[in-house]
C-alpha cells in the first residue's frame, strides 16, 4: 500500500499551524509541524502571508490529501470573519494544487484523537505527543494541526470518508473513533 501524505492545518489570523503525517498500512507517522507566526500587519497582508507559507509547505512536501478546521461559531463576529479567511487562503494554496480539502469540525477532530468532543488545548498536546510518539509535546497549534491531521488519517481508514469526492467528512462513530485511536497506538 503506498505512502499517504497529509497536510493539515490549524487556521488562525495571528497563528495558523500546521502539521504533516504519512499514513503507511494504517498508521500515522509524524513528518512535520510547526506554526506559521503571521505579521502584526493588516488583513491582507497576513493572508498573503498564509498563502505564501501554505503554497512553500504544499511544494515542499508535496502531499496528496489536505485537510482544515472548519470555522466554528465565535461569540465575536469579527473574529470569526477573520478566521474564515485564514481559512480561505490556506484553501485556495491548496486547490491550486488540485487536492480535495477535507473540512472537519473542531469537536471531531478531538473526539477522534482524545476521546472527548470537549477535550483542552492541553489533553490534544499529550495524546498527539502520544499517538506519533513525539519526545515532547508539540506548540498548542502545531499539536491542533496534527490532530486535524490524525482525525483524517482515522476518518480514511476506517471508511469514514467519502473518499475523493470533496465533500466534508461526516461524523464517525464513537466506536470507530476508539478502534482507530487503539490502532494508532
Amino acid at each position: 500500500m503506498p505512502t499517504t501524505r497529509i497536510l493539515a492545518i490549524d487556521p488562525g489570523s495571528r497563528i495558523t499551524g500546521f502539521g504533516i503525517v504519512d499514513v503507511i498500512n494504517g498508521k500515522s507517522f509524524y513528518v512535520n509541524s510547526g506554526c506559521i507566526r503571521l505579521p502584526d500587519e493588516v488583513l491582507s497582508v497576513r493572508l498573503k502571508h498564509i498563502f505564501q507559507n501554505v503554497s512553500a509547505l504544499l511544494e515542499e512536501y508535496k502531499p496528496n490529501e489536505f485537510a482544515i478546521e472548519e470555522v466554528f461559531l465565535a461569540k465575536n463576529a469579527n473574529s470569526a470573519l477573520k478566521l474564515g479567511q485564514a481559512r480561505g487562503a490556506a484553501i485556495v494554496a491548496a486547490s491550486l494544487q488540485e487536492l480535495v480539502v477535507h473540512e472537519y469540525a473542531a469537536r471531531r477532530v478531538k473526539q477522534s484523537v482524545v476521546g472527548n468532543g470537549n477535550a483542552d488545548k492541553t489533553q490534544v498536546q499529550m495524546m498527539v505527543q502520544l499517538l506519533l510518539n513525539l519526545t515532547s509535546k508539540p506548540q498548542a497549534d502545531a499539536a491542533d494541526a496534527l490532530a486535524i491531521a490524525l482525525c483524517h488519517a482515522n476518518s480514511r481508514t476506517s471508511g469514514g470518508l467519502e473518499y475523493g469526492v470533496g465533500k466534508r467528512a461526516g461524523r464517525a462513530s464513537k466506536r470507530w473513533t476508539e478502534l482507530n485511536v487503539r490502532k494508532t497506538l
